[in-house]
């Protein structure tokens, strides 16, 4: 699990880079749009950064840690298709990537639910 940690770490420094470039770089009124689904995607990444270091600190108290390693593969894959999706809308205008960001949202549901089934086996046994 210590890829998710360092994942975690280059995801994390992304959405707050990214996140910086949309508030400072992306100004004036023409701009809003693409401000906000810069914005937004950078929410998403950095949600799912902490989730990553979160599955990685319960990884030794969760024994089911294939749950947990596709919790947090699902969680990667969320972020290259919801974020980059929007990432690439924002920056290129593309609105075609927007059918992609919806598997990006899956795939992030699809981790939390894998995370609590992880959590509920530990539990229940």
């Amino acid at each position: 699990m210590r890829m998710s940690v360092i994942l975690a770490g280059l995801n994390g420094a992304i959405a707050v880079g990214v996140g910086a470039f949309a508030a400072h770089a992306m100004a004036g009124s023409d701009m809003d749009y693409a401000r906000s689904l810069v914005e937004k995607g950078a929410h998403y990444q950095l949600i799912h950064a902490v989730a990553l270091v979160a599955i990685a600190a319960v990884v030794r108290q969760v024994p089911d840690e294939k749950l947990l390693r596709a919790a947090a593969y699902a969680m990667l894959i969320g972020i290259l298709f919801f974020c980059g999706a929007l990432y690439v809308i924002a920056f290129t205008g593309l609105s075609v990537f927007g059918a992609v960001a919806p598997i990006g949202g899956i795939a992030f549901i699809v981790g939390w639910l894998l995370l609590a089934v992880a959590g509920y086996r530990q539990f229940s046994s």
